[in-house]
Order: structure tokens, then sequence, then C-alpha cells
């Protein structure tokens, strides 16, 4: 079985392709010649040229597949060109869906976020039903993803496009290259850099176990519907705590108020502009980071058989990595 993976570049993709790969799939990966290719040069893969950006390019690199996996997404939280992530995220996801109809693609698995789920004030685990509008995205990214799953959705009802959409939380784990944004959270608590935290919580997953999720969506899940990817969830305290008990540093102690940090985010987005150097701190993050982020992943673990290893693994793999690559 042929497959396309878009993102496979990248950190989840990455995953994602070396698994199917494990269980014998023929693998396609698309990337643009900006790429970096080092998450795949050692990947016995098909490589393809294109963009999601070039609906002509997408169909030649879909020719002849079974199945799509499309993982490749633009994660900025900070985005000085607004329009630039609308047309990566949204109407990227439009044009390989739109092609992955016209080459006759069977299945497609399509990489969401939870980013598009809506959050319960108490605190409490929010799932797949949670209720959410567009008007309760925070952020450029959080917004687009929004929208693009909602366009995947109606491909499904409209042209009868097989999707299933899978939902990861914050993956963590080895070769996040770039990083991502979750990458350089952890990096940098490795590094001694985090001597504070504010109160929010995040839902910690190992990046193979999401790329498992995906394969089992691929088998299991049903068309349409869309399945929380995740693991474990973890206040920033304590998740800075295993990171320094992996590290043998020292946990944060210091309890910063979200509203003592929102200035800082938006002089430091300030001098971003005039520097073209990503802030270490984004408004949207800090705006996010004013709920806990934590989900159930019980219709995954009920209707696919989703079983994630404890988040501690997924927190050690990553320190563990990002010090073979001497940055710790």
């Amino acid at each position: 079985m042929i497959a396309l993976v878009t993102g496979a570049t990248g950190f989840v993709g990455s995953a994602v392709a070396r698994l199917l790969i494990a269980e014998g799939f023929q693998v396609r990966v698309l990337a643009r010649k900006t790429s970096s290719l080092s998450n795949v040069e050692d990947l016995p893969v098909e490589l393809v040229y294109g963009d999601l950006t070039d609906y002509q390019s997408l169909c030649l690199a879909l020719r002849g597949c079974d199945c799509l996996f499309h993982v490749a997404a633009d994660y900025r939280l900070w985005v000085p060109r607004p329009e630039e992530i609308y047309r990566n995220n949204v109407q990227g996801t439009v044009n390989i869906m739109e092609a992955a109809i016209k080459e006759g693609v069977k299945r497609v698995v399509y990489t969401s976020s939870v980013a598009t789920l809506g959050l319960n004030n108490d605190g409490s685990p929010a799932h797949e039903e949670t209720p959410v509008t567009l008007a309760d995205m925070i952020g450029h990214y959080k917004r687009s993803k929004y929208l693009a799953e909602e366009e995947v959705r109606k491909l499904v009802r409209q042209k009868g496009l097989d999707a299933v959409i899978v939902n990861p939380s914050t993956p963590a784990g080895p070769r996040d290259i770039k990083p991502t944004p979750t990458g350089r959270m952890i990096l940098e608590a490795a590094q001694g850099k985090m001597p504070a935290y504010v109160d929010t919580g995040l839902n910690m997953v190992h990046v193979e176990d999401v790329a498992i999720g995906h394969l089992l969506a691929f088998h299991r899940g049903e068309t349409g519907k869309r399945y929380i990817l995740g693991g474990e969830n973890l206040t920033l305290k304590e998740i800075f705590t295993i990171i320094s008990k992996i590290t043998g540093g020292t946990p944060p102690r210091i309890s910063l108020p979200h509203n003592l940090i929102l200035p800082v985010a938006y002089a430091a987005e300030a001098w971003a502009k005039i520097s073209g150097r990503e802030p270490m701190v984004t408004v949207d993050g800090v705006k996010l980071a004013r709920k806990k982020m934590f989900f159930s992943i019980e219709k995954a673990k009920r209707e696919l058989g989703y079983q994630p290893r404890p988040a501690a693994k997924a927190l050690e793999d990553a320190v563990n990595w990002f010090r073979a690559q001497g940055m710790v």
C-alpha cells in the first residue's frame, strides 16, 4: 500500500512515516525544495517535491497513492504575516484534500490539533464534543487549524472524502529538529532557563504514540469523526519538575501571575518586529495559558484501542535527544 505523508520532514510527520515503514507501507514523502531532509534521509522513502499552495504538484504527488496522511502544518504562535499561516493551513489543506479526491485516494488521515477544541473553565478535561466556536480561538494558529478542520468535514459531507480527523495534544520526544514551540519549552527547561512557571496545564504525549494513533485511526476510525491523541494532563509545574529530575537540575519554585507576563509578551513582540527574531514569549501563548489545556482520550481508547505510554517517558526521550544533539 502506497501512502503519501506530508510533513514527514518535521516532528510528528517523521514519526508517522517511520511507523508506516515499519508496518510495511510504501511511503512517499512530500517536501518543499527548501526543507531540511535530516528527519527522513535515513528512511527508505520516495521523495517528491511540491507545495501545499501548488495544487498541480499535489496531484502529481498523490498519483497512484492508496492513502494520505496529511500531517504538515504551519505551527507558529508568533506570526508576523498572518496571511501565510492561513494560506498554508487552510488553503493548503483544501488543496491537498481536493487533489486526493481527484486522484482517487481511498483513505485520508488528517492531522488537526487539540487547538481546535473547546476548553472547560473549571480545568476539567475537555473532549471531542466540548462546545467551541471560531470566536473562542485565540491567535492565528488556532483559528487557521479550526477553519482547516471545518473544510475537511465539509469535503466529507459534500464530496464523499473518506477522511478521519486526529487531534494530537502536546507531543514530545525525539527528532524535534526545529524545535516546535513545545520542544523549545522543554529544551529551555532542560537548560535551566525556566526558573519560574505560570499556573497552566498541558496534555503531554509521546510523539511515537501520536504516530500509533494515526495508524489506528487509519484502520479503525470512522469517516468524518475526530479523535484526541493525547497522553497525561500535567500542570506546567509538574512538567518542569519531571524535566528537572531527568537533568538533575532544580525545579522552578516561583509562580508568576499571567497579568505580570502579558506586558512582557507585548514588549517582546514589539522588539521582535524590529529585530526580526522570534520573541521568547508571545501574547497568544500567555493568553492560551489562562486555561488549563486538559483533554480526555477516552474516545480514542474506546474506539481505536489507543494506549499511550506515561508522559514522563515522552519528556525523557525529548531531553535525551536534545542532549545527543549537544543542546543540553
